[in-house]
């Protein structure tokens, strides 16, 4: 029900600015949507007239939009609880290592994936001596039937931003591959590219790659096993 409502009252507001863009609907080209290995059935576009989109069409297009799909239930076979193993990288450096756990489960009757990390690392204090440190993060997952992507948020409490990412499946080699760009420091851009393969449904690895100079470098890799 609350879905329904928030579509109705999504349709009613885009109905409510239609006679003021039509022209420009009309005449604009429509943008392509990319393509993806795992793709959702296709869905016609509604039928427009000059004046202005059908409301019905509209209504019946966001409706089978707002469906589940194959697609959701690569995300639901993640669902779970984790412990994992870190292994940090850094050049020039031994690789440092951590614990930790997860909890993954669904919202929204499937449509999005609730992930709660904690561990602990060891993290340099004020006075650049290594501490124990408590980590926590949080991210959010889902596939996105218009963009038809797989897309994730993240945040966790070493910082105060949030991670934006889309990606891909790949089911010949059950890896899910997500592109994003963190900003640690002003100006301090950085591309970074992750990894997920699923090795069985109680195993899978997470690889992060961040762009240096145009070539891809690994700084981190997380191992999960399912908790039993």
């Amino acid at each position: 029900m609350a879905m329904n409502t928030r579509i109705f009252l999504s349709l009613i507001a885009f109905v409510a600015i239609t006679s003021v863009i039509s022209i420009a609907f009309a005449q604009s080209p429509q943008p392509s949507v990319p393509a993806t290995t795992t793709t959702t059935p296709a869905v016609s576009a509604p039928a427009t007239t000059a004046a202005s989109p059908d409301p019905a069409e509209m209504m019946k297009q966001m409706m089978e939009l707002s469906k589940l799909n194959e697609n959701h239930k690569l995300l639901a076979d993640l669902a779970g609880t984790w412990s994992y193993t870190v292994k940090m990288m850094a050049p020039g450096e031994a690789p440092s290592t951590s614990t930790g756990s997860c909890t993954r489960k669904p919202i929204m009757n499937g449509r999005f994936y609730v992930a709660d990390f904690s561990g602990s690392m060891k993290m340099p204090g004020g006075d650049g001596k290594m501490k124990d440190f408590a980590f926590k993060g949080t991210s959010i997952e889902g596939y996105d039937n218009v963009k038809q992507k797989f897309v994730s948020s993240w945040a966790d409490n070493m910082g105060t931003g949030i991670m934006m990412s889309e990606g891909t499946y790949d089911p010949a080699t059950k890896t899910f591959t997500y592109n994003g760009e963190v900003e640690p420091v002003p100006g301090m851009k950085t591309p970074v590219r992750e990894v997920i393969k699923v090795t069985d449904k109680n195993h899978h690895t997470f690889e992060w790659y961040e762009n240096r100079g145009g070539q891809d470098v690994k700084t981190l890799e997380i191992n999960y096993t399912r908790k039993k």
